[in-house]
């Protein structure tokens, strides 16, 4: 497994939030050991010149080989955090989105490959289920934006 460090630069990102019932769509953050600490929305690092919705249909198209609607909610979150000492930075962009197509909220799990070539699996995990698991629910910052009053905490899927 390969150890990742945050960069020495502001990095800006996409997320999706793809739910299913109060479950969303969430992968597994690492440490070093390899110890599953907590779960992130998919999503990927917004490229030069690339408006970060584009990021995210690129990404889940890359990495599922799915389409996305995005939805018109979404909202910005500013993540200062610390990975293993190593300070971070990030503007995130997350955004609410429906799969295009029905099979993928028929399945429980969904392999995917990131672009540097590392494997993984996305699961549908309510935010209970990770406090129930003693898991962290990342980025730092995003559960608080889900649940401020007055917004709602999920985003009924249309199927199609």
């Amino acid at each position: 497994m390969p150890i990742w460090r945050p960069a020495n630069t502001i990095t800006v990102k996409a997320l999706a939030l793809i739910w299913q019932d109060d479950a969303l769509l969430l992968s597994d953050i690492f440490d070093d050991t390899g110890r599953v600490k907590g779960m992130r929305p998919l999503g990927g690092t917004v490229e030069f010149g690339e408006p970060w919705r584009d990021t995210l249909q690129r990404e889940f198209l890359e990495e599922l080989g799915a389409r996305i609607t995005l939805l018109d909610s979404y909202f910005v979150v500013e993540n200062l955090f610390e990975h293993h000492g190593v300070a971070g930075h990030e503007i995130i962009f997350a955004c609410h989105a429906h799969f295009a197509e029905s099979r993928f909220y028929q399945k429980d799990s969904i392999a995917f490959e990131d672009s540097d070539e590392t494997s993984g699996i996305a699961k549908w995990a309510s935010l209970a289920e990770l406090d129930a698991k003693g898991l962290e629910f990342y980025p730092t910052g995003l559960r608080e934006k889900l649940t401020e009053p007055g917004r709602p905490l999920t985003a009924k899927p249309r199927l199609s």
